[in-house]
């Protein structure tokens, strides 16, 4: 399970010594296209990354125990977040598509694909964000779907506002929203996130920023399409996801 950001936290450094740490930190791991788990300027991952050796565990045992989803468990009107509820919620609408391939560019068909965001004023719908930003009755932020035989996801959404965290001194995340891909079993489950182009935060988000390989960060950013953008309706973005190879998206540790 990912546990959201908007946790308390310990942190309490300025903002210039969590970019000098950051900066040091990708000198030294330059080319690195996965994040270390214990980066210091992200401060509970401290907390969050493994300590102990591993335990071996029978997989065919676990797996008896996992849920399995098939088409007649998910139901297409899922996949629009905007639609939940008996009224519109407030922000930007926008349609997120793209498709879900392996390093050979094949695609990921009938893949169980969840997103979950905070609303347009940055706020989730969870007991430990309380900061002073509305909720919204007509928004709950999650959505499910299942890819096509082309491997192809489509939501349709409200883009989502950055947030406060108490990772250190006015600390904000960008604005983003994760995804969850279920593989054939939850032993298989990935977590990402997805951003939007042009984010002035980029530079002082140390979640982004443990990622200390340029290309790899880029990755993560979805492309404003105008062929998504419906007229007078939505905007619209575009992500593919690869989940092998050199150009694999990176995906959380769990």
């Amino acid at each position: 399970m990912t546990v959201i950001e908007t946790n308390p936290d310990s942190g309490t450094g300025s903002q210039t010594q969590i970019n000098a740490e950051m900066a040091a930190l990708a000198r030294d791991g330059a080319g690195r296209t996965q994040p270390r788990l214990d980066y210091a300027p992200y401060r509970s991952s401290v907390l969050r990354h493994p300590t102990k050796d591993l335990h071996h565990a029978d997989p065919e045992t676990v797996e008896l125990w996992s849920p399995a989803f098939g088409e007649r468990d998910v139901h297409p009107l899922e996949a629009d977040l905007t639609i939940q509820h008996h009224g519109d919620p407030i922000g930007e609408r926008i349609v997120v598509t793209g498709r879900i391939v392996d390093g050979a560019g094949r695609p990921v068909r009938r893949q169980l694909v969840e997103i979950w965001q905070a609303n347009s004023a940055g706020r989730y719908i969870h007991k430990r964000d309380q900061h002073r930003a509305p909720l919204d009755p007509n928004f709950t932020g999650v959505g499910r779907c299942l890819t096509d035989d082309d491997g192809t996801y489509r939501f349709t959404t409200i883009k989502p506002g950055p947030y406060p965290w108490k990772n250190h001194h006015n600390a904000w995340r960008p604005a983003h929203i994760h995804f969850s891909l279920f593989g054939t079993d939850f032993t298989q489950r990935m977590i990402t996130q997805m951003y939007f182009p042009g984010d002035p935060l980029f530079a002082l988000d140390p979640i982004y920023q443990s990622i200390t390989d340029q290309k790899a960060r880029d990755r993560l950013v979805a492309t404003y399409d105008h062929d998504v953008t419906t007229h007078e309706w939505s905007t619209g973005y575009r992500w593919d996801i690869v989940l092998t190879g050199a150009q694999r998206t990176h995906f959380e540790e769990n």
